[in-house]
Formats: structure tokens, C-alpha cells, sequence
């Protein structure tokens, strides 16, 4: 028994007299300093131990182990009738609702491992090998007895079963709670229904959410009536009212309105506008389209798409884009309805102030204590930059092909001229100073080669493609586990900023025509830093303008004087 001792026979009694039964008393537990005051009206099946300090109340409990300071009060039932896995092994139909990107889930389970898995079904053998780990890691789960941690507090809940909850968690007034695991310090509260889910550390479901088959990262808030249905969502993730069906919500994802839908996607450091909609169902093959939103897109409101389509990173949707369009390796655009049409300003975004709060508020609200997951958060980048290189690549090439042109076609959008050359313009100063921001920080000295070429955005976390590589090749390796696989990541994470320079001073060596000297390198970074002045002059501009008196309209409208109306404005905003 280690630390646990069997009831005395007055124990037992006194027990009874307080209105509690089991069907065994022989398969009731204790801690050494147990007092019969510890139990009121409790119905104690199956196998059951309790922890020092712990009160239970008005409750049915089966097969279940209480940890240390617990307080469990009207609960109508929390069993565990067989052996379960508590969520672990569930199989979610993220991105694609027929199931062709399904994962299982386990308590562990970071963005980057789930996008592995998740997207890359072209790697077919990593793919398969990874959920077979995966699937490994979910059984280490499996148990006839369900666990409660320490500290723990549980009230007027209806239905328990088969939940594993973890240290320091509270779950009041939720209605029905199901084959799931609850990790450290989460909350569930009041109406909640959870069924074959994976909640981690310091997550919150609460007011009414609805979730099935869905993994819940950690410092992620569900809420408000919120409905989730075979979806993934990582690290500071906020959703209220709304509704998602089988996305990957990477990093930061937020939708906070009623009318807002998110279904078979890929979002990360997203913000969903009011009424945000998208189709995945063209009524022909079924409901297997999918759209990606790349990070820190954003919806207007009342902004669809329709499946299939990408956006570039940092893109601002307006309207409702039919077209299927691709506009990946346009980073920093606005992507407008215009007649019925989607028109594509590149670039544009560089100058707006909301793209600079949302890079500084995103670092500022990471509030994790473990950081499962490995997220990035610097503006300027290998895989940005290389996503502006080829944006400007694009634009000269379609303006070289018809230099007369007032507008242009580009995979199922229009630019428009000025469009054009302004873009090319913005990213070439992003790209320059992208190029000494990133210098700045890494020594060259500790740089690879395999950094120069591509990088790619895995989950919140850029990657040279070639590490990419190596890691796709360890992860198809049946020897290597789970762990291995987190531990290339993390040291990715290590050596960023040497891996991201050597990007860089490759780049500059390419654009200079040979090596950089060390007093290149310090021109390049001095020449960023005044580049980056002035983009952000720009974007002050930009903030000066939303905070200008042309803003004022319905501020201090009870008096004529426009002292007192600046004064209202000026203490509101």
C-alpha cells in the first residue's frame, strides 16, 4: 500500500453514521492521518484512495485515486469504469473534416510534433512512424484508475468519467466531462462539456464551451458558448462564442465573436474579425478543401474564403475572396474584394502600426510556464525574408513581362500598378533590414551552412529547411522516440540567432558578390538600423493618424468645447 492504509473497522462505522457506503470497504484507502471527517455523504466504488487533508462531499466516486487538499462536493458521478487512455490516442481530424490529416493526440503533444504529423502526409513513412509514436506516448496513459492531483477543487459537477486531472486544478459547475485529461492548474467551469480531449497546463475551458476530440494547449482559453469540434489549438490560444470544426489553431490564434466560423484551416497568431467565415464544401467531392492562413493574417469583419487558398503571412483579409488565390509569398499584403474581385496590395501592411503592436503585444501575453511549444517571435527573419525576396521577384518579373500594364494578374488576384512598384519598394527596406537585424543578434562563428538556403515556419517556430530535413529523417527512424524528435527542435531553438545570421550574412554575400567583411557586416547592421527608423516613422504615422482628432467623432458630445472634447478623447484612448 506504501503510503496509503485500509479503514478501521471503527472508521468504517463512523462513516456510515455520516452517510457514507462503499460497495467494498477493504478497497478503500487512506492516508495515515485520515479523519472520518473528511467524508460526508459519499458513495465510494470500486478501487479507491484518498490523500491527506482531501474532503469529499455529496458525491458518488468509482475507481479513482484523490490526491493531497482536495475539495470534491456534489458531484453526481466521477468513475472510471474501465481501462482508458483519458483522451490520450484520440484521433482528430484536424484541417481535413473527412479525415485525411487525422492525428492522435497525448498529453505531450506540441505544435511542432502535431504539424509533422498533421501536414506533411507527403512524407508518408515520417508521417506513419510519428503517430505510431505517438500512439506509444498515449498508452504510457492507460490505467483501470482514474488520478486526481494536489490542491485540487471540484464542484457541482454532473458527470466525471474516465478524466485524469492534474495539480492545482479547479472544475466548478461543468455538466459533462469525458474520456479527457486535465493537466496542471486548468480551469473548467460552469455548463462545460469535454469529451476525448487533451487539456494542457494552465488552460481554460469555461461558460459554457463545448469541446470534442480536441487538444487544448497550454495558457489556451476556450469560452462563452465557444464550440470545438476535431481541432487543434497550441500556446495562448482565445476563442470565444464562435464555432471550429477540424482546424489547426497554431500559436495564438483568437476569435472572440458569435457569428465567427473557423473550419478546415491553418491558423497561427490569427485574429478572427466578427462574422469571419470560409467554405470547405464545393458540393462536388465533399467537404475535403482546406485554407491556410499563415501567421498573423488577419479576417475583417464579415471576410470569407472559400477553400482551397493560402495567404501570406501578416496578410489583412477585407471581403469575400472566391478565387481560390494564393498569395503565399506575399507577405505583409492586403488582400481586398473590389467588384467581385480580389485585389492584392502587396506589402502594404510594413506601414500600418497594427502590424508593429501585434508582433510586440504577442511576446508581452506569453504568460506559459513550460512553453511546450517552441514559438518565435522576432519580426525580422529568415523566413519572412525569404518570403519578400521572392515577393520581389514576382513583382519585377510580372512588370518586366508587361511593362505598359495597369494592372496584373497574379494567381487569382489583381495589382494594380502603383501597387506593384510600392511593394517591390517596402520589401526591399524590409529585406535591408531584416539583413542587419538579423547579423546583429547571432556569431557568425557558430553558424551553419545549412541555414543559408530556405526556412520554413513549423508551428510557431522557424527552421532552416535543411534542419527540417534532419528532422524528418530522424522522425521516420523506428529507434528514435518522441523525445528525440522535441529535443532537435529545442535545440534549433538554441542556436536561432547564429542559424539566422548565417542567413544573412549569406544573403548579403550573394546581393555584394563575395564574402562579407566584418566591416561590411557593420555597415549592413548600421544601414538596418536607420532603415528601421524609418519604417517606423512610418508606422507612427500611422498611429498618429488613429489617434488624431480626425478620430475624435463622438467623444466629450455633451460639450461645445473642444478643450473638453480633447480632454474626453485624450483620457479614453
Amino acid at each position: 500500500m506504501g503510503q496509503y492504509r485500509k479503514l478501521t473497522l471503527d472508521e468504517r462505522s463512523e462513516l456510515e453514521l455520516r452517510g457514507c457506503h462503499a460497495e467494498s470497504w477493504d478497497n478503500i484507502v487512506v492516508t495515515p492521518d485520515f479523519s472520518v471527517e473528511q467524508l460526508r455523504y459519499v458513495r465510494l466504488e470500486g478501487e479507491i484512495r484518498i490523500g491527506s487533508g482531501s474532503y469529499i462531499s455529496y458525491s458518488t466516486l468509482r475507481n479513482y485515486t484523490i490526491g493531497n487538499n482536495c475539495h470534491i462536493d456534489s458531484v453526481l458521478r466521477m468513475e472510471c469504469r474501465h481501462s482508458s487512455l483519458f483522451g490520450n490516442g484520440v484521433m482528430v481530424s484536424t484541417v481535413n473534416e473527412n479525415g485525411g490529416r487525422s492525428i492522435p493526440i497525448y498529453n505531450e503533444l506540441t505544435s511542432q510534433i502535431a504539424y509533422l504529423m498533421a501536414m506533411m502526409r507527403n512524407k508518408v513513412a515520417m508521417s506513419e512512424e510519428l503517430q505510431r509514436k505517438a500512439m506509444a506516448e498515449a498508452e504510457k496513459a492507460r490505467s483501470e484508475i482514474g488520478r486526481v492531483g494536489d490542491n485540487v477543487t471540484i464542484l457541482g459537477v454532473r458527470f466525471i468519467r474516465e478524466v485524469n486531472i492534474g495539480n492545482d486544478v479547479s472544475i466548478e459547475g461543468a455538466s459533462h466531462i469525458e474520456n479527457g485529461t486535465i493537466m496542471e492548474g486548468c480551469k473548467i467551469g460552469v455548463d462545460v462539456r469535454a469529451k476525448d480531449f487533451i487539456a494542457d497546463c494552465h488552460s481554460i475551458i469555461e461558460s459554457g464551451a463545448c469541446v470534442e476530440r480536441c487538444f487544448v494547449g497550454e495558457k489556451s482559453h476556450l469560452a462563452n458558448g465557444f464550440t470545438a469540434a476535431d481541432s487543434l489549438f497550441f500556446a495562448n490560444c482565445h476563442c470565444e462564442n464562435g464555432e471550429a470544426a477540424a482546424i489547426y489553431a497554431g500559436p495564438f490564434t483568437v476569435s472572440h465573436h458569435k457569428s465567427s466560423l473557423l473550419i478546415a484551416g491553418i491558423f497561427s497568431f490569427f485574429n478572427a474579425g466578427s462574422g469571419t467565415n470560409q467554405s470547405n464544401h464545393l458540393f462536388k467531392s465533399g467537404a475535403v478543401h482546406q485554407a491556410v492562413h499563415l501567421r498573423g493574417s488577419k479576417f475583417g469583419s464579415n471576410a470569407y474564403v472559400m477553400s482551397p487558398a493560402i495567404e501570406g503571412p501578416y496578410t489583412v483579409i477585407l471581403g469575400r475572396h472566391k478565387r481560390h488565390h494564393d498569395t503565399q509569398d506575399m507577405p505583409y499584403s492586403y488582400l481586398i474584394e473590389e467588384e467581385g474581385y480580389s485585389s492584392l496590395v502587396p506589402a502594404i501592411a510594413l506601414t500600418s502600426y497594427g502590424t508593429v503592436r501585434d508582433t510586440e503585444k504577442w511576446k508581452t501575453r506569453d504568460k506559459r510556464v513550460y512553453k511546450h511549444d517552441n514559438i518565435h517571435f522576432e519580426e525580422f527573419n529568415p523566413y519572412l525574408t525569404g518570403k519578400m525576396l521572392r515577393g520581389v521577384d514576382i513583382l519585377t518579373r510580372l512588370h518586366e513581362d508587361d511593362p505598359e500594364a495597369k494592372t496584373y494578374n497574379y494567381n487569382r488576384t489583381i495589382i494594380k500598378v502603383a501597387m506593384l512598384h510600392r511593394g517591390i519598394k517596402l520589401y526591399n527596406g524590409a529585406i535591408a533590414a531584416s539583413l542587419g537585424a538579423m547579423l546583429s543578434r547571432g556569431d557568425l562563428s557558430r553558424a551553419s551552412a545549412e541555414s543559408c538556403g530556405e526556412w520554413v515556419d513549423i508551428g510557431g517556430q522557424y527552421l532552416p529547411f535543411e534542419y527540417l530535413e534532419r528532422i524528418i529523417e530522424r522522425a521516420t527512424d523506428p529507434t528514435t522516440t518522441i523525445s528525440d524528435i522535441r529535443k532537435m527542435f529545442d535545440d534549433a531553438m538554441l542556436s536561432y540567432d547564429d542559424m539566422a545570421a548565417a542567413y544573412a550574412c549569406n544573403l548579403l554575400g550573394y546581393i555584394l558578390g563575395h564574402t562579407p567583411s566584418s566591416e561590411e557586416i557593420e555597415e549592413t547592421i548600421a544601414t538596418s538600423e536607420r532603415i528601421m527608423a524609418r519604417m517606423r516613422e512610418k508606422t507612427e504615422a500611422d498611429r498618429l493618424r488613429d489617434t488624431g482628432s480626425g478620430m475624435m467623432i463622438g467623444y466629450g458630445y455633451d460639450f461645445r468645447d473642444i478643450d473638453e472634447q480633447l480632454a474626453d478623447f485624450t483620457n479614453t484612448r
